[in-house]
Formats: C-alpha cells, sequence, structure tokens
C-alpha cells in the first residue's frame, strides 16, 4: 500500500472514528503497516476493497480503532515537562495538600502505554520531591490507563530495553532498576502506588478526584473537536479545583473552553478553576 493510497483512506476513515488526520500526518507509517497487515490478513486485493468490506462490517470499524492506536513513550519524555513537575507542580500541590490536612496526592496518567510515564513520575518522586519537600506521612497514588491489554501486560512486567529509560539520570537508573536479561527491570519501591487499569479514556474514568491529571499527546493530537471537548469536560470534573491538567507541550486546549486556565509560561500546563 503506497502512502498516497494509505492517506486518503484515513482521510476517510478517521472522522468516522472521531479522530482527526491531521494528528496522524507525522505517525501515519505505523498505522499504515497496521492497515496493510489487516488487509492482507482478510486477504482482500486493495485498500479499496477494505474500505467496501468495512462499510458492509460494522464489526471492523472497532478493529480498524484499536489499529490506529498510536504509542510512543520512554521514561521522561519531554524533559521539560518533567522538570516542572519535579520543581513546580509536585511542591505546589503538597502545599495545598497540606492546608487540607492530607497527605496522599493523587494522580491519573492517561494514555500510560507500558507504564513509562507514570512510573517515571514515581521515580521522580522517591529519588527527588519526596526528599526534598515532605515529611514520611506525604505519598502519591497513580493510577495509570490505556485501552491496549497487551500495554497494560508490559506495564505490569516493568521490564525496558535501554532506548526507553535512557533519558533517566545515571545514578537513578542505578537506584530504580535491576538489570536482567539485557533489560532494565524497576525495582518493587518504585512500583508500589502504581495501578493500571484498562480503560478507554473516550468514554470512562478511572473513580475518584485528582490533584494531577496527565492527558499528554493524546486527546488533543488524535482526537476530533467534538469529542475533545466531551472528554475535557470528564477530566475537569475528575479534577480537584486548582488542580493541575498537563497535556502535550505541542497540544492546546480549545481556546473558548473556560475550565482551565494557563498555569505557567510553560505549554501545556493548566488549572482548573476553582
Amino acid at each position: 500500500m503506497d502512502d498516497t493510497t494509505c492517506v486518503e483512506f484515513l482521510q476517510w476513515a478517521l472522522p468516522k472514528l472521531r479522530m482527526r488526520w491531521e494528528g496522524f500526518r507525522k505517525v501515519r507509517n505505523q498505522v499504515c503497516k497496521r492497515i496493510g497487515r489487516r488487509i492482507r490478513f482478510l486477504q482482500l486485493q486493495d485498500v479499496a476493497a477494505y474500505r467496501a468490506y468495512i462499510q458492509h462490517h460494522s464489526e471492523e470499524w472497532k478493529i480498524l480503532d484499536g489499529l490506529c492506536t498510536v504509542s510512543i513513550s520512554r521514561f521522561f519524555r519531554d524533559k521539560r515537562v518533567f522538570s516542572s513537575i519535579q520543581l513546580e507542580i509536585l511542591p505546589y500541590l503538597v502545599q495545598q495538600a497540606k492546608r487540607r490536612s492530607e497527605d496522599v496526592l493523587h494522580i491519573w496518567s492517561i494514555g500510560c502505554a507500558s507504564g513509562e510515564e507514570p512510573y517515571s513520575l514515581k521515580i521522580l518522586w522517591e529519588l527527588d520531591v519526596k526528599q526534598r519537600l515532605t515529611d514520611a506521612k506525604t505519598g502519591i497514588e497513580i493510577t495509570a490507563t490505556d485501552s491496549d491489554p497487551q500495554l497494560l501486560t508490559r506495564a505490569a512486567t516493568a521490564c525496558y530495553p535501554y532506548s526507553s529509560i535512557k533519558n533517566i539520570p545515571e545514578i537513578w537508573r542505578q537506584y530504580a532498576f535491576d538489570i536482567s536479561k539485557g533489560e532494565y527491570c524497576l525495582r518493587p519501591l518504585f512500583r508500589a502506588g502504581v495501578n493500571f487499569i484498562r480503560q478507554d479514556v473516550r468514554c470512562e474514568n478511572p473513580p475518584g478526584i485528582f490533584d494531577l491529571i496527565l492527558c499528554r499527546n493524546l486527546v488533543f493530537t488524535y482526537f476530533g473537536p467534538d469529542l475533545q471537548r466531551q472528554v475535557l469536560k470528564r477530566l475537569e470534573n475528575a479534577i480537584r479545583p486548582k488542580g493541575i491538567l498537563i497535556i502535550g507541550i505541542h497540544e492546546v486546549l480549545p481556546e473558548d473552553y473556560v475550565g482551565f486556565a494557563a498555569w505557567s509560561h510553560r505549554p501545556g500546563i493548566y488549572q482548573r478553576s476553582a
């Protein structure tokens, strides 16, 4: 399947899945390869035949939806974001919790893939923030969700190639990981308090109210405008007043949405209105 044919197919199919072609422009090769394999599996002649097949087999839309899932993840992806979390956001949220006489911060990592983002937060907390800013009673609980069961299985195993952990400072790698069969496996301390749930953010939230929600490079990249607003409203309801929402550094919230305001000069960081 050549690139032009795949692009034309995606521009036709993605809006029907409530997604936006613009978000897939740079990552389309990954999706196109999956669609090509699916066409061969079904023993169809070409993309046109697959398009006709979908229109006569409604259950295929769900399979195509899964083929359009994009996962690009590694530990401490976007170092500037984690620097803000380390130096500004978590200290602020700790102070807010203390004023409420609460000793646990609740964090939700959306689209957690193989666990790199929530585990990055846990490493950051244990090896830096906790030691600098809190007393022994303060802790964090991280809920991590993704719709892909295979990725969640890898997250539960918590073993990674070097390419996934190369952004972690070397001294932290030595504290947080054991090397086993050529992979870096996270030690129990840094897995404790990180809970994985198979869930699709398009239609459901985990229970609870959160101090910090990370929704990076997913909703506001790949979802269509109407679906973005629906999800954002549920995120607003799931985050504590004055809590923090982090989206991708190249993403923006709908400009007329009033539930959140920019929190700092760094892009992609918002605070829920009081």
